[in-house]
């Protein structure tokens, strides 16, 4: 027990918490470390130093920020370094400084020892956090490079001149044959799959130029170009993704959508493909769906203070309706997974109607929408409702006949999640009664409507904490002091006021931005609201309620994030601006 004998020395834990944890571990499957990390005894970083004490060896830290030449990354190559958990870092001379995760791993020695006589050189080792390991394996992959040598090979196999153009025209339509053994196409589309995965892309957009094809991946929700190809490559790029999707390759003039998975880096990816015509030639969208990922709890996402009150309290109601609302993007799909999670316990059963799966959840049946052979989410719904449920999750409401068969399902005893697209939560209402739904129905069906947005969330390793100028300032407290008393029962504002602004780093890319955060407001049925609806359902007089029960708007919830340090004061103005000009008309 040598981790939990430092942690003694420490005096980071007390004997008898030493004992007790040496107790727990007789029964723990796993090493002494991962033991560690499971009670979170540690931050990663503490424990780090800590076993680079045990085995008497520096700590590197930071090393996947470190940019290694090629020459250096050359002399391990990567499947050993992936093998290994070994990296190099630096060549001072004829001395490689190496990473090492596992620094008590005989194997590991002896391939360096190896690599070190073959290349005539000594090795001096350094400790790397695992997740240093896993982030710095990306250098070995450059987009470009890798797409270059398939390019290269692409070119070479074709005889390359004028001839590569004529045989991938648009006029001429490429033999499916071919394109399916074409080796250089299949790499370079793996390429192009792979690294939107490694980057955390939402999205690939295949786009065709007049001079050029242009590859873009969707990152953080701004789209950034990565790539570009020489243009009489797009047929075949296109074709070879028809054909994983089972589309007809040979139909180019009208749109079309498929899917199909791979399995990446071990971890099981699907991708929905979507096809466009164009002016130019057909442009592919192709939406990357882990499923493994992005199941997140409510902190992670955004929903706090006053706001996860309320959600929690409609949640724990034995029937009734849950919606989430807002625009194509705004992370509505993410919020309701985030209440499955809490709401999926043995005792219920839980059918969701998606399209697509985006993620998995453990004990939940999942079901996939195809509306191309005639289940579509009506059809879906009369068959859940048949199949027992206590909660139905139905992924949009985009009918008057979907919408009318969630109000009744909600309405004889099921818990409902579903999501609609209106600018905010009040709006969610009006849109309802649009779709034909009674209004003496709503105050008994709905239970909450979450209105969202998604905002930047500031890199926390770089945000740097700055005073206001004096007119931002005091659009702050002009803010501050228009914040109904339930959301300063949950927030004190600080005194005096400081703001954060994004500054750059490694860890996010010189962006000063990492990941996205929600920007919420909840509205929640009362009896005051029950009796707006049913006697005027405007916007304008479900506003009046909505600011006399206290709802906290997506503006002052951004900007309550703001203060807190998690968006820019920049980013609460882009992301409600709508919103609040919305309201202020209505008032």
């Amino acid at each position: 027990m040598i981790f939990l004998q430092k942690l003694l020395e420490k005096k980071i834990i007390t004997k008898e918490q030493g004992d007790e944890l040496q107790n727990e571990f007789k029964n723990f499957k796993g090493s002494e470390e991962e033991f560690i990390i499971s009670k979170k005894l540690l931050k990663d970083n503490d424990l780090n130093k800590i076993k680079a004490e045990i085995f008497n060896m520096p700590f590197f830290e930071n090393a996947e920020s470190l940019e290694v030449p090629n020459n250096v990354l050359s002399m391990i190559p990567e499947e050993s370094s992936r093998f290994y958990k070994i990296i190099p870092l630096t060549l001072q001379g004829n001395i490689l400084e190496v990473g090492v995760v596992n620094p008590d791993d005989i194997k590991a020695k002896e391939a360096l020892n190896f690599l070190a006589r073959q290349n005539k050189i000594t090795y001096k080792t350094y400790l790397i956090s695992a997740n240093s390991f896993e982030i710095f394996l990306k250098q070995y992959r450059n987009i470009r490079e890798e797409v270059g040598k398939a390019l290269s090979a692409l070119e070479t196999e074709l005889g390359g001149g004028d001839d590569n153009i004529e045989l991938f025209s648009a006029d001429s339509k490429p033999k499916p044959e071919r394109l399916s053994e074409d080796a250089p196409i299949i790499k370079m589309v793996a390429v192009i799959l792979r690294h939107a995965v490694d980057g955390n892309a939402s999205d690939i957009h295949i786009e065709p130029e007049e001079n050029q094809l242009r590859i873009r991946f969707r990152m953080d929700g701004s789209l950034y170009s990565s790539l570009f190809l020489p243009i009489h490559t797009h047929p075949s790029i296109v074709a070879r993704i028809k054909i994983v999707s089972n589309l007809r390759i040979d139909e180019t003039r009208v749109p079309q959508d498929g899917r199909f998975s791979a399995k990446i880096d071990n971890k099981d990816i699907d991708f929905r493909v979507s096809t466009f015509p164009t002016k130019l030639g057909e442009k592919v969208v192709i939406r990357v769906l882990d499923s493994s990922e992005g199941l997140r709890t409510y902190e992670e996402i955004g929903v706090l203070g006053y706001n996860l009150k309320t959600l929690r309290e409609a949640i724990i109601k034995p029937f009734g309706l849950i919606l989430s609302t807002g625009p194509t993007g705004s992370g509505k799909t993410t919020t309701l997974y985030s209440i499955l999670q809490e709401l999926n316990k043995p005792e219920v059963n839980v059918v969701t109607l998606e399209d697509p799966i985006e993620y998995f959840v453990k004990g939940v049946n999942q079901s996939q929408i195809r509306p191309d052979i005639g289940y579509d989410f009506s059809q879906g719904l009369r068959s859940v409702v048949r199949q027992d449920p206590d909660i139905i999750m139905v992924g949009e409401i985009r009918d008057e006949e979907s919408a009318s068969l969630v109000t009744h399902a909600a309405l004889t005893g099921h818990v409902v999640l579903s999501t609609l697209h209106t600018n905010n939560a009040v709006g969610a209402i009006p849109r309802l009664i649009d779709m034909k739904i009674k209004p003496f129905l709503l105050p008994a069906t709905l239970n909450i409507a979450i209105g969202q947005r998604l905002g930047h969330r500031l890199c926390p390793y770089c945000k740097e904490k700055t005073r206001p100028n004096k007119e931002v300032e005091k659009m702050i407290l002009k803010e501050l002091s228009q914040m109904p008393e339930t959301a300063k029962s949950f927030f004190t504002a600080p005194n005096p006021i400081y703001i954060y602004k994004p500054k750059g780093c490694s860890k996010c890319n010189n962006k000063g931005e990492k990941g996205r955060i929600g920007i919420f407001e909840v509205l929640k049925m009362t009896p005051e609201l029950e009796k707006a609806i049913l006697e005027d359902p405007s916007e304008q007089n479900i506003i009046k309620e909505a600011k006399r029960q206290g709802m906290i708007t997506m503006r002052q919830d951004a900007m309550i994030k703001a203060l807190q340090g998690l968006i820019s004061i920049e980013e609460v103005f882009r992301t409600t601006e709508e919103q609040q000009e919305i309201i202020q008309e209505q008032i």
